[in-house]
């Protein structure tokens, strides 16, 4: 059978860019409801081209066959806080990989969610790696920091941001339990809320270990 892993933050209120409020209770209205106000940035999430420019595709305009695929899983632990990860940090990988296939960077960093250090020290892809997704057309890149990029360095953070949105591939950041996979290759799902123009939104993020990759187009 094949196994199947979360990959998603929980989205909990008084987080980053997170806010919920309770609007109906069961005992006084007849059923329990919330308001959700939430960054589009926020806990597990896929960026559109738009959030840095590059060109006018927004999240709900994302083709769903994209958002599904096989992934190889590159474990680049242990790994420093700001550190720069590397193609020589994707070990065999890039002798396997095929164009259409996505890549998930497994650094353990979900672990510091909800600390400042998850968002001020963290370990981000450097212009090299980018480049190489681009000219190995990689799908989706996945990673487990809010953000591919340091995100104090606006310079750094936009230079990233549209190499990789330039070169056609699908961003989707605060992965967790990338540690809890077992296998080098996966089926990766991330579906985005269908936010109409928006250039983000949260996303619940799977991997299937030992499913049928072949059965997605690359």
């Amino acid at each position: 059978m094949p196994r199947i892993i979360d990959l998603t933050l929980p989205l909990t209120s008084g987080a980053g860019g997170i806010c919920i409020e309770l609007t109906h209770r069961l005992e006084t209205d007849g059923w329990n409801a919330s308001k959700l106000c939430l960054y589009s940035h926020c806990g597990t999430h896929i960026d559109a081209p738009v959030h840095f420019g590059v060109g006018a595709e927004t999240i709900d305009t994302i083709t769903v066959e994209n958002l599904v695929g096989p992934a190889w899983v590159a474990d680049v632990r242990p790994i420093e806080p700001h550190a720069l990860i590397e193609q020589k940090h994707l070990g065999a990988i890039p002798k396997g990989f095929k164009p259409g296939e996505s890549l998930l960077i497994c650094t353990g960093w979900s672990a510091y969610y909800g600390q400042e250090k998850y968002r001020d020290e963290l370990p981000r892809i450097s212009a090299e790696l980018a480049q190489w997704c681009v000219e190995n057309k990689v799908r989706m890149l996945g990673v487990e920091p809010p953000s591919v990029a340091d995100v104090n360095n606006i310079k750094e953070l936009t230079t990233i941001h549209q190499t990789l949105f330039k070169g056609g591939i699908i961003v989707v950041e605060g992965l967790a339990n990338l540690t809890s996979i077992s296998k080098p290759k996966v089926t990766f799902i991330a579906f985005p809320l269908k936010v109409a123009g928006g250039d983000g939104a949260p996303a619940r993020a799977i991997a299937i270990e030992d499913a049928d990759t072949h059965a997605f187009p690359s």
